[in-house]
């Protein structure tokens, strides 16, 4: 591979981008801000004010469960949420290439309008722009996205103070050996669903995508208490979502294979097409660290809501181990690597 060019995988989450990021972006730092660039999170914060941005190049722009202006909205929506804020309005800014069907672009449109009402978030200013035909792939929507700090996070932080000392958001940083690592269901859903509505691909699974905002539920179990941190595994999955937690707080995580959820189709799907399921990108799920006190009620929260009816406990934060390893399901142990990239090319 020719490391003088930016290739596909620069951009699909894992280590290749994590490098780019570390090469090129991060001279942009300078360390303004409570939760700054350098701390390459889901957005950033600035006088309790939650700031992120995202780009969607999802193809096909349509597809089960799901299309691209709904991932822009859940996308954007879920980073703020991760950090423990609560979003409220949205930039959109998108980019049409030349012969783009308007009927398309209306649907598009309703979706992010239905999405937003669905998160109880604005659309309040965008931009639109139009390119020659051939020079992108029909659509790319960028949206940004602010949010405030909510009585739940406060809430949530007061319970972390009788067993560590946390900063004042959902990081890393927060996690402490003995807490429980819960997702909040199952996993690889929106990566297959995105293959199988591909042309050209040789199987059909009966998925769908499980884009959806997250956001009040984040606040549900916030109100309870004992997050220390979570995050929506997308690009890269499980796999290098759990590798930057265990990185950033130099923890180990240990995990049970039994326990992480994985939907039939899906599983027969990974099977067929040779891939990690650890590493498919999802869209509608969270992966939660929570103080084992907490662990139980958190737990009853999830299973009364619709998006987290199959969450489970998937393992832990310990000191016994370094960086991410898996029980198998026959018994042994397994390393869980950052990937190179998510092997599920523009799934959002």
């Amino acid at each position: 591979m020719n490391k003088d060019v930016i290739t596909l995988l620069h951009g699909a989450g894992g280590s290749y981008m994590y490098s780019l990021i570390k090469e090129i972006f991060y001279q942009l730092n300078d360390g303004f801000g409570e939760i700054n660039l350098g701390m390459l999170d889901d957005g950033s914060i600035v006088n309790d004010i939650v700031l992120t941005t995202d780009s969607f190049i999802v193809r096909p722009i349509f597809f089960k469960g799901g299309d691209i202006g709904r991932l822009s909205v859940t996308g954007t929506v879920n980073d703020i949420a991760m950090m423990g804020g609560d979003p409220v309005a949205l930039s959109l800014g998108v980019i049409i290439e030349e012969g783009f069907k308007k009927e398309d672009l209306e649907k598009i449109v309703k979706s992010i309008k239905d999405t937003s009402i669905e998160a109880g978030v604005h659309i309040i200013t965008g931009d639109t722009k139009v390119m020659e035909r051939g020079s992108i792939d029909k659509i790319v929507i960028n949206t940004s996205g602010i949010g405030f700090r909510s009585r739940q996070l406060d809430h949530n932080i007061e319970t972390l103070r009788k067993t560590r000392e946390p900063l004042r958001w959902l990081v890393p940083l927060n996690l402490r050996p003995g807490d429980k690592i819960i997702v909040t269901g199952s996993i690889g859903d929106h990566a297959i669903a995105i293959l199988s509505s591909r042309e050209g691909i040789g199987f059909q699974a009966n998925i769908v995508s499980d884009a959806a905002p997250l956001n009040k539920l984040m606040n549900d179990i916030m109100e309870i208490g004992g997050i220390a941190d979570a995050k929506d595994p997308t690009r890269g999955g499980l796999a290098d979502l759990l590798n930057d937690w265990s990185e950033k707080s130099k923890l180990g995580i240990y995990l049970k294979e039994e326990n992480i959820p994985v939907r039939d189709e899906v599983r027969s799907a990974v099977e067929f097409m040779g891939m990690d399921i650890m590493e498919l990108g999802n869209e509608g799920k969270a992966v939660i660290a929570v103080s084992p006190e907490f662990e139980k009620d958190v737990l009853n929260e999830l299973w009364s809501n619709p998006l987290g009816k199959d969450a489970a406990v998937i393992g832990e934060v310990t000191k016994d181990v370094e960086g991410v390893v898996m029980e198998t399901v026959i018994g042994g142990k397994r390393y869980i690597g950052r990937p190179l990239g998510d092997p599920v090319p523009r799934i959002c």
